[in-house]
């Protein structure tokens, strides 16, 4: 019971934040590079964070099943269905806004464990984070990291939910 509470509450929570979702990913008559879309999404970023410089960009990736389970940093067991990450100096606890920046797609994630263990990477998020973000199926992903504050949270989590 306790989990899809939880879970329903981290997808009310992303959704709250970014009002009507995240970017879908291009169909193939779309998937072309074109100046006019690159320009589109860097304006769409740029709204989207207004002016606001990120805490960290870089690669992330994503652990799952193999962790399941396992004790993380803070203590509480690794559940690769919960929207958490492995950052490694973010104190545990603090809550973050990550971006993919091929999509748009974007999640808010709280931080739980350390890592990652590979360098060249800047964080490592939970199996459903990868999928909410759409990078699960690449493993890697370009992506931006954001602070964000916890009554920010807190105040999402007290919103009316969405009919």
């Amino acid at each position: 019971m306790r989990r899809p509470i939880a879970h329903g509450l981290a997808i009310l929570l992303s959704v709250a934040s970014f009002g009507a979702g995240a970017a879908q990913r291009p169909n193939s008559s779309e998937s072309g590079s074109t100046p006019s879309t690159k320009a589109a999404k860097y304006v769409h970023m740029q709204r989207k964070h207004r002016g606001k410089k990120p805490y960290q960009v870089g690669t992330a990736s994503w652990y799952g099943k193999q962790f399941e389970g396992k004790t993380t940093a803070s203590g509480e067991p690794f559940d690769m269905h919960e929207f958490t990450a492995a950052h490694p100096t973010l104190p545990l606890g603090t809550y973050i806004r990550v971006t993919n920046l091929r999509n748009g797609r974007a999640v808010i994630l709280r931080v739980n464990d350390r890592g990652p263990v590979v360098d060249g990477r800047i964080i490592d998020v939970s199996y459903n984070a990868a999928r909410a973000l759409d990078f699960r199926d690449q493993g890697l992903q370009r992506v931006r990291v954001d602070l964000v504050q916890t009554q920010t949270v807190a105040m999402n989590r007290l919103a009316p939910a969405l009919p």
